[in-house]
């Protein structure tokens, strides 16, 4: 048997590094920027009113109170988007609106509500500071300083702030082209009714819901028959069309393992890793193509997933977290873990409260197949095999899911 490390290492040179594409802003949201990103113009790029009101020099309306207003002519009305814009002349005012441009000669800007809306002459009722209500150019950003950091995963308010600076296309880690397989003669699909020795096919849902939670195109082919032929048959011509195959199933030491039977010699290698579930592993290229083969049973394929295949994936798409969160957490009860193997228990994790430490309950029993209980938690418990009992009260490692 090899470690935990041993063959996440191996998986993750086998899905590599993705390579860089310019996607337009609309197709970049969860993807990691590969450069840095400058700003093309300042913001705001000129300066501009906060508020709607009236542009004015605020030495003109310095005596103005609400018993005794200032009255001046509205010299020019300025909506925004306006780009012809006349000069402020003294003891003048323009109606102005929000995003504006500010007149040359203003300084500051009253709201409406200190006004009586005059579109011909207005009355002030209040007096202003010079800047009063006036968005700066370069306030919020100066043309040719970074605004976003290589390795910054894409949110909204990012891909907002490059439309505002004049991008529409930024260079992100191209997310891969996945194919999953899952095989397995007795596997069917919902709602066909089960016969007896059937069971229905859970394996590829999971992989294509975590696959496409990290940004992955996925295709799936369900259900292969433990065939060599049919498996190859129904695997080896997308193989130009995709850039990762993940496999369930078909990789242990029994009888009719198609997957290994079929990948054996191609460059795909197979062992055992000392951890439970999901000991039977396997990872290698085929025909150029990165393969990453896991287990069978549901619990064995997610835990593999969480534990190989989606930190690769992160890894390869740029992230610099690629691991989930990792937390100490006191065991509500006793464990017995197998000896020499690392164990991965689902878990319910209840943060502390004021600096406390929190605590995990073990969900289920440890068996590959309880696939309820994995619903049920919010976490893998990480006992490391050195012991076969971990008492109540104990700390352990907590991924966080």
């Amino acid at each position: 048997m090899i470690s935990v490390e041993e063959h996440r290492a191996r998986v993750r040179e086998v899905v590599g590094t993705r390579p860089v594409v310019r996607r337009p802003l609309a197709d970049c949201a969860g993807l990691v920027l590969a450069e840095d990103l400058a700003a093309g113009v300042s913001l705001p790029p000129f300066d501009n009113s906060a508020m709607d009101g009236y542009a004015v020099r605020a030495a003109d309306v310095a005596d103005a109170r609400e018993d005794a207003p200032v009255h001046l002519p509205v010299a020019a009305d300025i909506p925004a988007g306006h780009v012809d814009v006349p000069a402020l002349e003294p003891g003048t005012a323009h109606r102005i609106m929000t995003g504006a441009p500010l007149p040359e000669g203003a300084d500051s800007v009253v709201m409406v509500e200190r006004t009586d809306g005059g579109t011909e002459r207005v009355a002030i009722s209040t007096a202003v500071t010079p800047g009063l209500h006036v968005r700066r150019a370069g306030e919020d950003v100066t043309a040719g300083t970074i605004v976003l950091r290589s390795g910054t995963v894409l949110g909204p308010a990012h891909l907002g702030l490059a439309a505002a600076v004049g991008v529409d296309r930024l260079p992100v880690y191209a997310p891969p082209r996945v194919l999953v397989v899952s095989t397995g003669t007795e596997l069917v699909h919902p709602p066909t009714p089960l016969r007896h020795g059937q069971i229905y096919e859970s394996n590829s849902v999971m992989l294509v819901a975590g696959l496409t939670e990290l940004g992955c195109e996925v295709e799936v082919v369900r259900s292969v028959a433990d065939d060599v032929a049919h498996f190859r048959a129904a695997v080896e011509p997308r193989l130009t069309e995709v850039d990762l195959v993940v496999t369930s199933g078909g990789v242990s030491a029994g009888a009719y393992e198609v997957v290994k039977d079929s990948l054996t010699d191609t460059g795909v290698t197979f062992t055992k890793v000392a951890m439970q579930p999901g000991g039977p592993q396997g990872c290698g290229l085929w025909h150029g193509v990165p393969v990453v083969t896991l287990p069978g049973n549901p619990v064995s394929v997610l835990v593999s997933f969480e534990v190989f295949v989606r930190p690769a994936l992160r890894a390869a798409l740029g992230h610099r977290d690629a691991d989930r969160p990792r937390v100490r957490a006191r065991l509500t009860e006793a464990l017995t873990p197998p000896k020499g193997k690392r164990q991965y228990r689902r878990g319910r994790y209840t943060p502390g409260t004021d600096g406390t430490t929190g605590v995990v309950a073990p969900q289920g029993g440890p068996g590959s197949h309880l696939l309820a209980s994995l619903a049920q938690a919010n976490c893998l418990i990480v006992l490391d095999g050195e012991s076969t009992e971990v008492p109540e009260g104990s700390l352990v490692d907590v991924l966080l899911l």
